[in-house]
């Protein structure tokens, strides 16, 4: 089955307006053969594998048939977990972002009934939800299934396999008769034949024969790192292998947040995705990372739909993702096009069993290696600088300051120790202590020689300086000129913690971060800066008075 454009779906304006918002120019197999036969009003049985664009397949002929003016549930989406039913209300309410009046609510359990009645009487017409909690407003009243047009069973066969069988056939004997089935499941065993032939009324089967999960260009590694160990672990590989752009995989959102924290405060160029992060943070955030002003993006699955970026070195599962499939999904990201990729994983314990399955479904290998040593780390930084340094003096392009180094001569240094003593200098290297020693995991407690951990600042030596404009080059924000820098010992860190913590400003407003010897370059949101300069200006920090204020053109 080929990939057609959204275009050709016979889909609304609004659709295909939040359809390229997303992101997305074609439509996906399973889109391509679905949407039209759902939209014909027409049963479906789906099959295709996870990461296939199934929740759209379903989700866009949901919201198409939906009237605004009907202020009650006409579409009803069931899912096996709580988790699942947020994943598919976030991309239906993204799908139907300019639909006027299409309302989507998740009901499941663990979370306020109180709540989810209220948005039941508010009307929200499509209603996603697992089978429990579903029965449960069934026999409370609060839902009603009078105006249902459409009810989709989404992953029906592990619905079964977790023991929903008899909610989903109350759920199907409540709804009205006239309504459009549609069931997706991965396998057909006879109990899915057995709600296909009850329940269903001439279905259309959508089939999409599973791709290969064999990925010869992706060369797969893992690390048994402990979970304290995995940040100095990630920093260290970067280093060592001077990695330059990837998509570092996260299990949770509060997740997410920390690693970008941390990595900023390290000095590399991150940021984050995930599902509080706005459209329109999002939509920045993507355009830096293609752009190559972000090194590192840090991920959700969620967030990551859609995400289309090529040249992706390296994938990290920082964290091991739920099954063999989301494992393939992931590392899909690198080794397109024909060319080679990378994906790296971070396990302990347990999980390195959890991973040996996931690597079968791929029918491709995986090898254990080692976390690079401080001593490799610091012998790369080394070589780095050599290069750098060889080629500027041969290249003989930049301005030589004789005079200066005539009379540091005259004073008695040696000329090692004064060449010595810039590089100190201009690498912005601390004789801060060196931070506890992180936890490797336990089979590897006595392989590996996982040492000191660099400070929270030092960014990788050697890296070429940048030509950094007093303008910033992303629409929508403002450069700041903040009165610190690399003398002043000056971190990422310390300038995201001043500004977070005094403004207020949400963490996404705040941009790239780039440290000079004597002062720092903020990009901030438009609309924050000036609650920026009034917060952080005249404060004092470092030891000193600081101000803030935009540069004057040059």
């Amino acid at each position: 089955m080929q990939k057609k454009p959204f275009a050709e779906l016979g889909l609304s304006p609004e659709i295909l307006k939040a359809v390229e918002k997303m992101g997305f120019e074609e439509a996906s197999p399973i889109q391509s053969e679905a949407i039209p036969v759902l939209l014909s009003g027409a049963d479906v049985v789906g099959q295709s594998q996870t990461g296939s664009g199934k929740t759209a397949a379903f989700a866009i002929p949901a919201i198409e048939c939906v009237d605004p003016t009907v202020r009650a549930p006409q579409v009803l989406i069931l899912c096996p977990t709580r988790e699942l039913a947020v994943q598919v209300a976030e991309e239906v309410a993204k799908l139907a972002s300019f639909k006027r009046g299409v309302r989507e609510l998740p009901i499941y359990g663990g979370a306020s009934y109180d709540r989810q009645i209220r948005g039941l009487k508010d009307g929200a017409q499509i209603v996603i939800g697992t089978p429990g909690r579903v029965i449960d407003h069934l026999d409370r009243g609060t839902l009603r299934l009078e105006d249902l047009k459409m009810i989709i069973l989404d992953e029906a066969d592990r619905m079964l396999d977790m023991g929903f069988r008899e909610d989903i056939e109350n759920v199907l004997k409540n709804a009205p008769h006239d309504r459009q089935t549609v069931l997706f499941s991965a396998t057909l065993p006879r109990a899915i034949q057995d709600l296909i032939k009850n329940y269903t009324h001439e279905p259309v089967s959508v089939r999409i024969e599973p791709q290969t999960l064999t990925m010869p260009a992706i060369d797969q590694v893992y690390y048994e790192v402990d979970r304290r160990g995995k940040l100095e672990a990630l920093s260290r590989i970067i280093d060592v292998q001077n990695i330059k752009c990837a998509i570092v995989f996260c299990a949770t959102k509060m997740m997410c947040d920390q690693l970008t924290e941390h990595l900023i405060a390290r000095g590399y160029v991150a940021d984050k995705l995930h599902g509080d992060i706005t459209q329109t943070a999002r939509e920045r955030v993507m355009k830096r990372f293609r752009d190559r002003k972000v090194e590192f993006l840090v991920a959700t699955d969620v967030a990551a739909r859609g995400l289309d970026v090529d040249d992706i070195e390296v994938v990290f599962n920082y964290d091991l993702p739920h099954d063999g499939e989301d494992y393939v999904h992931r590392i899909g990201r690198t080794g397109r096009a024909g060319r080679s990729g990378r994906a790296i994983t971070f396990v302990a314990g347990r999980e390195v069993r959890k991973l040996e399955g996931m690597i079968r479904l791929t029918k491709g290998r995986i090898r254990r290696e080692r976390v690079p040593s401080m001593e490799e780390v610091e012998e790369k930084r080394s070589n780095q600088t050599f290069e750098q340094l060889r080629e500027l003096l041969e290249s003989g392009d930049f301005v030589r300051r004789d005079s200066l180094v005539d009379r540091l001569l005259d004073a008695g240094h040696a000329p090692t120790d004064i060449a010595s003593a810039l590089l100190h200098l201009l690498g912005g290297e601390s004789t801060r202590p060196a931070a506890p020693e992180p936890e490797p995991a336990p089979r590897e407690r006595r392989e590996r020689d996982f040492d000191r951990p660099r400070d929270h600042d030092d960014r990788p030596r050697g890296r070429p300086a940048r030509d950094i404009d007093d303008i910033s080059d992303e629409p929508g924000m403002t450069r700041l000129v903040f009165t610190a820098g690399r003398l002043s010992n000056v971190r990422p860190a310390d300038i995201v913690g001043s500004v977070l913590g005094l403004s207020g400003i949400p963490r996404e407003a705040i941009g790239a971060i780039h440290i000079e010897p004597k002062h720092t370059l903020v990009d901030i949101a438009d609309e924050h800066t000036q609650a920026v300069i009034g917060a952080v200006n005249g404060i004092k920090f470092k030891g000193r008075k600081l101000a803030v204020f935009i540069p004057e053109p040059k």
